[in-house]
């Protein structure tokens, strides 16, 4: 399986990226899942990680391009060393036929949009912090994928530590 990273605008001060996903077997043999602490579930240690295998809350090293991409894992690091993004929230859509690409970006749009401020303790529109999102694209939703995933990041480089209640 696989993620394609493309950049667009998608409202005038809303800036998304999407990280699709494409499936293919045998694609990820290389890519594992993040080393986590037991208890607390925290990504311990930088790893080339699965992208589906991501939680809300994981730190990753990935800034979007303006060309689409296709990337089948991710540079995770802990949240407590510099990072370029920081998951914050995640819903399945529906179960059912794809309902196409542009109905799967905008559910990723809205969804992300909605839920940027309840983890920033600011709207979108007044914050100074950049969105994303990964979400399944034909291919990956024929393998079950309904996930959409948000990201948060700093137009201003690399932050340490989580951007949630930052006000930012």
């Amino acid at each position: 399986m696989m993620h394609t990273l493309t950049t667009r605008v998608v409202a005038p001060v809303l800036l998304a990226v999407a990280l699709v996903g494409v499936s293919g077997c045998g694609i990820l043999d290389q890519a594992e899942p993040p080393v986590r602490d037991e208890v607390s579930g925290e990504i311990t240690e930088s790893s080339e990680a699965d992208v589906f295998s991501l939680k809300v809350g994981d730190c990753l090293n990935q800034q979007a391009g303006d060309e689409a991409t296709e990337v089948s894992s991710v540079p995770t690091v802990p949240c407590a060393e510099p990072h370029d993004s920081e998951a914050y929230a995640a819903t399945d859509l529906p179960e059912g036929d794809f309902p196409g690409d542009a109905a799967v970006t905008e559910s990723a749009d809205t969804f992300c949009y909605d839920e940027f401020a309840t983890f920033i303790g600011l709207s979108y529109d007044e914050s100074a912090l950049d969105l994303a999102s990964f979400y399944p694209t034909q291919e990956s939703w024929a393998e079950g994928d309904r996930e959409i995933m948000c990201f948060v990041s700093s137009p201003d480089g690399q932050v340490t530590g989580t951007l949630a209640a930052s006000a930012r």
